[in-house]
């Protein structure tokens, strides 16, 4: 992990309201510190990952908690996005932010999480993804190691 990345989402926590990341992005606010003692998500296949960085990982769409906002996998961005919205400008904006996008899902398929859908998706899609998952494992792992020494 670059470390001038890491310094530079530190340098930007310091002054901002909220913290959002989405999908794997909490790995990074994680990665840099930034969750540690905080309730996170991030994509159901990566959400292990957390814990090793400090955070409380919580397989919800998306969580808040204090100024640190999480969302699960990209199509929970939207979700989460509203969030802030609501918090920064009220219900009302963050409702007519949604009208204004059109946001009012009705997925095709009740499989769009690991809960609702069949076993053998989540299982072809844990194998196929088993690279990628290893490979973040590792850098976690470093970094945890860095993040015990060094914090």
């Amino acid at each position: 992990m670059d470390e001038r990345i890491l310094d530079f989402v530190r340098t930007q926590a310091e002054t901002t309201r909220y913290l959002v990341s989405i999908c794997t992005g909490s790995l990074l606010l994680g990665a840099a510190g930034l969750l540690r003692g905080y309730r996170a998500t991030c994509h159901w296949r990566f959400l292990p990952l957390l814990e090793p960085l400090g955070a409380i990982p919580t397989q919800r769409r998306v969580v808040i908690d204090r100024n640190r906002i999480t969302a699960a996998g990209v199509s929970a961005g939207v979700d989460c996005g509203l969030q802030p919205a609501a918090l920064l400008r009220g219900r009302r904006v963050a409702q007519a932010i949604q009208l204004q996008i059109e946001y009012d899902p009705h997925p095709p398929f009740r499989c769009g999480s690991p809960n609702t859908a069949m076993k053998n998706i989540v299982l072809r899609l844990s194998e196929a993804s088993q690279g990628r998952l290893d490979a973040r494992r590792a850098t976690v792992q470093r970094i945890s190691k860095v993040m015990q020494v060094d914090h």
